[in-house]
């Protein structure tokens, strides 16, 4: 088969590759500009533990050199602390300038042999057909490109939506921002910072080296926001938040960010499908497009590997816009139902029926990764299998809990993910101190590795002295992006099956279903290929 096109460069386009390839699916990027970007420091980031795990799963060595970790959010109001949230172990959200994020997936993307990423190659064509699809680039040469299949990963103003006709509606400049990264010592060092006085809000993210990006909410009127002003902004929001005085610092960086929500109205179109922000937009109260994006890259890549070496059925590829349309919608509209309490200063009852918790607290939410604007989403029930409770609710994201593959390596569960294989983890208390030869023979391990080997997609089998709330020999199907599917009682040979074959939506469509024996050059044509 034909590599996947991956339209884009940024860090959604980079990320989705890289996924891919870890699948075995050879890929090639088209990057419209000259392979680098200009550092940007007041333009960051922030991964919460989900898609900071997917970087580090992918590669990406500059999130522990170039980002910081919160040890804490401190939130504020009127100039006093009304909460501070002090977060566990890989729980902590970490924020990194944008350019450092995809620096490092760009490297990754330079050492794996699978992708190929092509700079100076502007999409401006694109033709499917019941094989795959054919694209057209211009640039230092014209070339037609042949894939399997295309993913727009071209940003707000997507090449790869105009062509397919897919209407972008939403709303236009829904916040205004005002940014700069400084360097200056503040009295809470590594903490991030919301502080809210009437309607005036500020916000102090670390990063490394003294730096520090602070953002303050703009009026919506659009007024133009002179250096002067901004810097008397600076000074002032300092002296406030450093005893009267403005303390020495050092200004890198500054801009003003204009947010918008947008939805595409498909984000499938046959063989083409968008991710990123090219298929949604926003970015208001806290939240993280770039962090949805990844989301929209994992959740994309399992099913297209799937589909590349196995053949996949249209209900499976139907899927991902089923669920991470789903999912950014539930976002932008409790974003939408949120921001007049927010805003107006009304009172929250007004505009929400039910809720009791304060502005700030919902604003905290989208800053920090919980609630209707930040958590990771729950997708499904996908099976309705779940004859054990356990902490994670089916389709939820799994807890990142130590596991033993059969080879007797132990690792964090989120690290096996991205491979493009179910997998099958059995909780078992103990084998964490046992000698692997005693229970790999024993017990349930030979009837479930049976029943493993015997599932309709690629599936592999793990261990686990524990998983939260979930008793001894429970079996935990999980999907490729590390969403639960099932769980079950004990080892269920023939209700396994029919879970992993609801994973996969059935069976591949017999005209897709040719696997691939080797993969393909990636190479250009000067002419269209039939």
């Amino acid at each position: 088969m034909d590599p996947v096109i991956v339209v884009g460069a940024g860090p959604v386009g980079l990320s989705l590759s890289l996924a891919l390839a870890g699948s075995g699916v050879p890929c090639v990027v088209l990057d419209e500009g000259p392979g680098k970007d200009e550092p940007r420091p007041a333009r960051t980031v922030v991964l919460h533990s989900d898609t900071a795990a997917m970087a580090h799963r992918l590669g990406c060595t500059t999130l522990r050199d170039e980002g910081a970790y919160y040890a804490a959010w401190r939130t504020m109001r009127r100039g006093r602390d009304a909460h501070r949230i002090t977060f566990e172990d890989h729980q902590a959200p970490l924020h990194l300038p944008q350019h450092a994020l995809t620096r490092g997936l760009r490297d990754a993307v330079a050492a794996h042999p699978l992708v190929q990423l092509v700079t100076d190659s502007k999409l401006d064509s694109l033709e499917q057909d019941g094989q795959g699809i054919t694209a057209h680039t211009r640039g230092t040469e014209t070339t037609w490109w042949r894939g399997s299949y295309l993913v727009g990963c071209d940003g707000a103003r997507s090449t790869v939506r105009k062509l397919l006709g897919i209407r972008f509606p939403g709303r236009t400049a829904v916040e205004r921002h005002a940014v700069a990264a400084l360097r200056t010592e503040l009295p809470w060092p590594g903490e991030a910072l919301l502080h809210r006085r009437g309607p005036e809000e500020a916000t102090a993210r670390p990063l490394p080296d003294g730096v520090w990006r602070l953002d303050w909410l703009l009026s919506p009127r659009g007024e133009l926001v002179t250096p002067d002003a901004l810097v008397a902004l600076i000074r002032d929001t300092l002296a406030m938040w450093c005893g009267g005085t403005t303390p020495p610092y050092d200004l890198l960086d500054t801009g003003v960010h204009t947010l918008h929500h947008r939805l595409a109205r498909r984000w499938r179109d046959g063989r083409a499908f968008l991710a990123g922000d090219a298929a949604h937009l926003l970015g208001a109260l806290g939240t993280q497009g770039v962090g949805e994006g990844l989301r929209d890259a994992e959740n994309l890549a399992w099913r297209l590997a799937l589909a590349w070496h196995q053949g996949a059925s249209e209900a499976l590829l139907d899927g991902y816009e089923g669920e991470r349309r789903r999912a950014v919608a539930a976002r932008l509209r409790a974003a939408d139902q949120a921001m007049p309490a927010l805003r107006s200063g009304g009172g929250l009852r007004t505009y929400l029926p039910g809720a009791s918790r304060s502005a700030a607290f919902l604003l905290t939410d989208g800053h920090v990764g919980r609630g209707p604007l930040g958590a990771a989403p729950t997708y499904g029930p996908p099976v309705a299998v779940r004859e054990v409770p356990t902490a994670t609710e089916p389709g939820g994201p799994v807890a990142n809990v130590p596991v033993t593959a059969p080879d007797g390596s132990t690792v964090p569960l989120r690290d096996l993910l991205g491979r493009g294989r179910l997998l099958v983890l059995l909780v078992a208390p103990g084998t964490g101190v046992w000698d692997r030869r005693h229970w790999l023979g024993a017990g349930l391990m030979p009837r479930l590795a049976a029943a493993v080997s015997a599932l309709p997609a690629r599936a592999e089998l793990l261990v686990a002295d524990g998983y939260p709330g979930a008793p001894a020999h429970t079996v935990l199907l999980v999907r490729p992006d590390g969403h639960l599917a099932a769980t079950f009682a004990g080892v269920r040979p023939a209700e396994l099956y029919e879970a992993a074959d609801s994973v996969r939506a059935g069976a591949p469509a017999a005209a897709a279903a040719s696997r691939a024996s080797s993969p393909p050059a990636i190479t250009p044509s000067t002419t269209p290929t039939a």
